[in-house]
């Protein structure tokens, strides 16, 4: 089963047995918070780039050096690295106190060796960089949503993850009526087995890919 764009709003309208236009005109709210809680749950492989470019030293710019801005596409982290002297190193996700406490004085430049998120459009490094290092950010993207495209439109989502986005429209659906409690647990319920069943399917792409490019290696008997 897989569902178009006009096909999920269909569908979450019927079950809701709800036409009314102020829930009507909400109906992308529910699908892009379900899609949200399915990418940030699931943190699939598909769903996975990355991108290079430059640290800034402290020398350079001592007032902004300490950040590295986000892709506009960016979701969560994966790994963070540098490469200084031939060798990439990676820097270690924390919280972003402990990188603030880590380094309270960005004077204290060096190799980085921590990283976090500071806001929605960057990541603090601790120490501040030393060096205009390169740097490579594997993270996982938010995908374009199925409601950004045309009536008949379907993404790898509303594909491969349909029940996930029908239950988790109609949870966001309930939840904005203010429906029975136990109506909103059933389709809590029935959304998780689904968003289980999709990390499964997600994690066995990713081990067939790895297979096929030999990244995992069969010992030999």
């Amino acid at each position: 089963m897989s569902f178009t764009y006009a096909q999920l709003k269909n569908a979450i309208q019927d079950y809701t047995e709800n036409t009314e236009t102020t829930f009507v005109n909400n109906l992308d709210i529910f699908i892009k918070n379900t899609e949200e809680r399915i990418l940030k749950i699931a943190q699939l492989e598909v769903f996975r780039k990355n991108k290079s470019g430059s640290l800034t030293a402290y020398a350079t710019d001592p007032t902004n050096s300490k950040y590295l801005a986000l892709p506009s596409d960016y979701l969560a982290p994966y790994s963070l690295s540098f490469t200084t002297g031939g060798n990439k190193e990676f820097v270690m996700f924390k919280d972003v106190n402990f990188v603030q406490s880590f380094n309270p004085d960005d004077g204290t430049s060096g190799a980085p060796r921590y990283y976090a998120q500071f806001d929605i459009n960057n990541f603090i490094l601790g120490p501040t960089p030393d060096a205009a290092y390169p740097v490579e950010l594997h993270y996982f993207y938010r995908p374009q949503s199925l409601t950004a495209g045309a009536e008949d439109a379907t993404t790898w989502l509303s594909t491969n993850a349909s029940v996930c986005m029908l239950y988790g429209s109609l949870i966001e659906a309930y939840t904005f009526m203010k429906g029975e409690a136990d109506l909103v647990q059933n389709y809590t319920q029935r959304f998780t087995e689904a968003l289980s069943r999709v990390k499964n399917f997600g994690e066995s792409q990713e081990v067939t890919d790895a297979y096929r490019t030999g990244l995992i290696l069969r010992e030999k008997t």
